[in-house]
C-alpha cells in the first residue's frame, strides 16, 4: 500500500465512524451527561468520568488532520463541544477548550515537523490531553513575556520555569509552554515547547483552593524540562500567538462561558414555569430578568458566532490574522463575552431569587455564578483593555453598518 492508499484508508475509516455513528456534539453529549459536576465542584478533582467518555468518543483529537489520525473538525465544531460540555460542567468545559487550544496550535504549526506529527498522531491515536503553562512566577497572567530561558545544548534544551498555574497539569499527558528563546534574549522573544510527559517534570509548589472552576486543577509547579531540541517550535512565539493561540483560546472559552450562562438560564426558565403553574399562570415578579437573561445570553452568542466566521474566513490568510482590526475584535472577545456571561448568570439567579441563591434545590445557580466568575480575571479583563488602548485608538470607526 503506497503513501496515498494509507491516507485514503484513514479518511475512509475516520469518515466512516463519524457518519455511522453519532454527530461530535452529540458525542460531547455523552461525555456532558458523565459530568459529575457537583462532586468535581465540591471535592475540587479532575473530571476523570467526563474524561474517559471523551476519550472513547475521541473528542480528544477531533481537530487532528485525517491524515494524522483525527476528524479534521472546524473552528465550528470545537466551539461547539465547548458549549455543549459547559452547560453541564464548567471545568470539563475549560479543561477541553485549553486542551484544544494547545492542538491547534501543534495542528497549525507543527506539519513538516517530524516531532509535532508524532504528536498529533499521538493525539489522535492515544487521545493525549495536553496541558498548558503560559503563566509564570509574578507575570501575572502576561504571556508575552518569560522569564525562564531555554538553555541549549547540541541536540538537546532544557528549561526551568516557576510555573504558577498549570490547569489539570498532574493529569495531562502533554504540555505546551513559552519560554525565552535563550539566556540571551529579550522577554519578549519567546518560543512555544510542544512536550511529551516524559520530556519534563512537574513538583507542585503551590495549591488550588478557589470560589470556581475548581475542577481545572490549576496548582502551581517548578516546571523542569529536559528533551530533544525538537520539541521547540521553528516559528517564534509571536506569530503563534496572534494567529492561533489568542484566536483558538479566546473562541473556545468564550464557548465554555456561554455554555455556562446558557445552563443558568433553562435553570431559570424551568423556575418561571413551574413558578406560573403553582400560580394559576401568573408571573413571579422576577420575571423581567428572565427576560434580560435571554437578551444577554443572545447578545453573548451572536458575538461569538461572529468571530468564528471571521475566524473561520481567514485562518489560512496571515495578512488578515494580522490586521489591526481582527487582532482587536480576537482580543476583545474575552472582555466582552466574559462580562456577557457573567451578567446574564447574574440575570438568570435574579430570576430565581432565592431558589437560584440556595445550594440545595434544583434551581441552584452557585455553582454557575462562582464558575462563571473566573471568566473576567482569566487573563484579567483589565490587562487586555489596557494593552488593547493602542490598537483600539489606531483603528477607524466604521462608516455603515456593515463594513
Amino acid at each position: 500500500m503506497n503513501v496515498r492508499e494509507a491516507v485514503l484508508t484513514v479518511d475512509e475509516t475516520q469518515t466512516s465512524f463519524l457518519e455511522q455513528g453519532p454527530s461530535l456534539v452529540e458525542r460531547a453529549a455523552r461525555a456532558a451527561a458523565a459530568a459529575d459536576a457537583d462532586g468535581v465542584d465540591r471535592d475540587a478533582r479532575f473530571p476523570h468520568k467526563a474524561f474517559e467518555v471523551a476519550r472513547e468518543q475521541k473528542l480528544l483529537g477531533v481537530m487532528i488532520p485525517v491524515e494524522f489520525g483525527g476528524f479534521g473538525a472546524s473552528i465550528y465544531d470545537v466551539t461547539d463541544i465547548c458549549y455543549t460540555l459547559g452547560r453541564a460542567c464548567a471545568s470539563t468545559a475549560m479543561i477541553y477548550a485549553m486542551h484544544q487550544t494547545k492542538v491547534a496550535c501543534v495542528v497549525r504549526h507543527g506539519h513538516g515537523i517530524p516531532w509535532m506529527e508524532t504528536m498529533m498522531r499521538r493525539v489522535a491515536r492515544d487521545q493525549w490531553l495536553l496541558a498548558s503553562s503560559t503563566t509564570e512566577g509574578q507575570n501575572g497572567g502576561n504571556i508575552r513575556a518569560s522569564a525562564a530561558a531555554v538553555d541549549h545544548a547540541g541536540d538537546t534544551v532544557s528549561l526551568v520555569r516557576d510555573a504558577t498555574v498549570i490547569s489539570y497539569g498532574a493529569e495531562a499527558d502533554g504540555l505546551v509552554t513559552i519560554a525565552r528563546r535563550a539566556t540571551e534574549a529579550a522577554a519578549s522573544d519567546q518560543v512555544l515547547l510542544a512536550l511529551a510527559k516524559d520530556d519534563y517534570s512537574l513538583k507542585q509548589t503551590q495549591g488550588w483552593e478557589t470560589l470556581g472552576m475548581r475542577g481545572t486543577c490549576s496548582t502551581g509547579f517548578e516546571l523542569k524540562v529536559d528533551c530533544p531540541a525538537d520539541r521547540v517550535f521553528p516559528e517564534s512565539y509571536d506569530k503563534i500567538h496572534a494567529q492561533t493561540m489568542t484566536p483558538f483560546a479566546h473562541l473556545c472559552w468564550s464557548s465554555a462561558w456561554a455554555g455556562i450562562a446558557a445552563a443558568a438560564v433553562t435553570r431559570a426558565q424551568a423556575f418561571i414555569r413551574k413558578a406560573a403553574r403553582s400560580s394559576g399562570g401568573q408571573m413571579p415578579p422576577a420575571t423581567a430578568h428572565f427576560t434580560a437573561a435571554k437578551m444577554s445570553l443572545a447578545k453573548l452568542r451572536a458575538l461569538i458566532a461572529a468571530n468564528i466566521d471571521a475566524f473561520a474566513s481567514a485562518e489560512h490568510d496571515e495578512r488578515a490574522l494580522s490586521s489591526l482590526d481582527f487582532q482587536s475584535s480576537i482580543t476583545l472577545l474575552k472582555v466582552q463575552a466574559s462580562e456577557l456571561a457573567v451578567e446574564t448568570v447574574m440575570h438568570a439567579m435574579r430570576t430565581a431569587g432565592l431558589s437560584g441563591y440556595r445550594n440545595d434545590g434544583e434551581f441552584t445557580m452557585g455553582r454557575h455564578l462562582r464558575d462563571v466568575l473566573s471568566s473576567p480575571i482569566m487573563i484579567n479583563n483589565d490587562r487586555i483593555l489596557a494593552n488593547a488602548a493602542t490598537s483600539t485608538l489606531m483603528s477607524g470607526v466604521p462608516t455603515s453598518l456593515r463594513d
